[in-house]
């Protein structure tokens, strides 16, 4: 099955296309003259994807379409970036709104770092459409580690390892992530064989 992720963000790209080897789904980057995505005017992930999917979808002429729209909600700042993850500084870089988010937690004692990355799936097809979630809990650290993933990862805490996000390799990650969780979900919906 043939399905075009309504993304321009490489790094979510690359993890799709990793969550689903072994599987029947080929996962393809939306067409480059499709253009800019709408803007996400949603006040939650599973609204935003939606408007992703759904673009995505007319305007690729009715191929199957998933879309994705996930972030990181910290306990401290009251739900904050949330939908607003991808956007929470002007230039919208995984580098600045990293900095922009440990600036803000900076002296914040340990039990109150609590941090949820959420991630909400909708696949539109011509035969019907899905809609999953998944999270993930750990902790916002007080500084950037590891080299690997992308967004959040260098200041997300995993508890039961100390590690943060960043410093797993992909197959690691994927196999504790909320898009992973997500997209598990997913595929038990399309009943998706090996």
């Amino acid at each position: 099955m043939k399905i075009i992720l309504a993304t321009k963000n490489r790094g979510k790209l690359k993890e799709f296309k990793i969550l689903a080897e072994g599987t029947n789904l080929e996962l393809v980057s939306l067409p480059d003259e499709i253009g800019s995505l709408p803007e996400e005017t949603g006040k939650t992930f599973e609204e935003n994807a939606l408007i992703k999917a759904k673009f995505a979808f007319e305007k690729c002429g009715g191929t199957a379409c998933l879309a994705d729209d996930s972030g990181l909600e910290v306990n401290f700042l009251n739900g904050a970036p949330g939908i607003h993850s991808a956007r929470y500084t002007k230039e919208g870089t995984d580098s600045s709104n990293t900095m922009k988010l440990l600036k803000k937690m900076v002296g914040v004692p340990k039990e109150d770092r609590k941090a949820c990355f959420k991630c909400c799936l909708v696949l539109i097809s011509k035969e019907s459409s899905h809609t999953v979630e998944g999270s993930f809990k750990g902790e916002i650290g007080t500084s950037l580690k590891g080299n690997k993933g992308f967004g959040y990862d260098p200041i997300f805490v995993i508890p039961e390892s100390g590690l943060h996000l960043a410093e797993l390799n992909p197959i690691e990650k994927i196999k504790i992530s909320h898009r992973a969780i997500a997209f598990r979900k997913l595929k038990e919906a399309l009943e998706v064989s090996k």
